[in-house]
């Protein structure tokens, strides 16, 4: 029997450069209550949202990701054709196929790099970038680019009072290369499939092929509504709340660290109230910088790790080299913690 050689890759992995785009257009929450019946006060105080981004036309996922991901490539300090890998999280990417990575690894300049997608909702950052760590340690890449990227306002009922405010576009990236020294910790990550009734489309994509409206949702106006995202918020808060504090201890115990070892907690921006529960359960020390991005970007799901990552080192609120733990969670539900070096 043949003996298959084993693979050679780098003993570890590490974050080396990261970069975000937020489109243009900033929407207050003035804009919002143009269609629900609620106050900037109650939104603010249920979500700590003050203001997101949304998209323009031009504004397509490929191409915000493209901006982010330029920036990220700078950051590294590589150029684009040592790129082995682009990974690309979303689910506002509305062509089945080819994936929008194929397109984004193209225009940036890789050697034909591998390029896919992955739809794991808000912590599709999170399995993007364990993905990373095992090509780079199995060696079938040198670097990888993952990619964060929503344009959820494309996927918002702005007539539903419950979700109509909490969305936001943008892209987040990373480059992830070798290391000499652990970077990047193990992964605690997971699905309750049981709970997925909890966030989801309201209306399949075949439901139009039927030809059938009679039972798809309308508008005040009577038109059929294009699919959006619901969620029931009560049952998410608590899973949030009670659940996804004891996935980041793991993450912790898992990396060998403790809360006081901590410099910043990066949690995915879905609601200011879940963050601040988080950071009390974790009894996370004063000394923490923790990400509180959500109040000027919104939620942005697979985007909100990396946006807030990059926004913490842009203002100096965090530094390189400082110790992170970032978790994602959501629809699915799934989530996906770990520890990280920042770059």
């Amino acid at each position: 029997m043949a003996k298959i050689k084993p693979s050679k890759g780098a003993p570890y992995a590490r974050i080396l450069g990261v970069g975000g785009y937020r489109p243009t257009r900033i929407v207050p929450n003035e804009v919002i209550l143009e269609t629900i019946d609620s106050s900037d006060e109650w939104i603010r105080s249920r979500s700590g949202i003050e203001t997101r981004h949304w998209a323009s036309p031009e504004e397509t996922v490929a191409a915000m990701s493209i901006e982010a991901s330029g920036k990220a490539i700078a950051n590294a300090g590589i150029d684009a054709s040592r790129i082995g890998a682009v990974v690309v999280s979303t689910v506002s990417h509305f062509s089945q196929t080819p994936a929008v990575a194929t397109e984004i690894a193209d225009k940036l300049g890789t050697d034909k790099a591998a390029a896919f997608d992955i739809s794991a909702g808000c912590a599709g950052f999170g399995y993007g970038l364990t993905l990373a760590k095992g090509m780079i340690v199995e060696g079938s890449a040198e670097y990888v680019l993952v990619i964060g990227v929503e344009r959820l306002s494309d996927l918002t009922d702005l007539e539903d009072r419950a979700t109509a405010f909490l969305f936001g576009d943008g892209a987040g990236a990373v480059v992830v290369g070798p290391s000499r020294e652990p970077a990047i910790g193990p992964t605690v990550w997971g699905s309750e499939g049981d709970k997925s009734e909890t966030i989801k489309q309201t209306v399949p994509w075949d439901r139009f092929r039927i030809g059938d409206v009679s039972e798809l949702p309308l508008d005040s106006e009577g038109n059929v509504k294009f699919p959006a995202i619901t969620q029931e918020g009560q049952a998410v808060f608590r899973w949030a709340v009670f659940e996804m504090a004891k996935v980041a201890q793991q993450a912790l115990d898992a990396a060998g660290i403790s809360p006081d070892d901590l410099d910043v907690f990066i949690p995915h921006q879905a609601n200011v109230r879940i963050i601040d529960s988080m950071v009390k359960t974790l009894k996370l020390p004063e000394h923490v910088t923790v990400a509180r991005d959500i109040r000027t970007t919104g939620n942005t799901s697979a985007a909100s790790i990396p946006l807030a990552m990059e926004r913490l080192l842009a203002t100096g609120e965090a530094k390189s080299g400082d110790t992170a733990l970032v978790i994602g969670f959501g629809a699915g539900l799934v989530y996906a913690a770990t520890v990280v070096t920042l770059p």
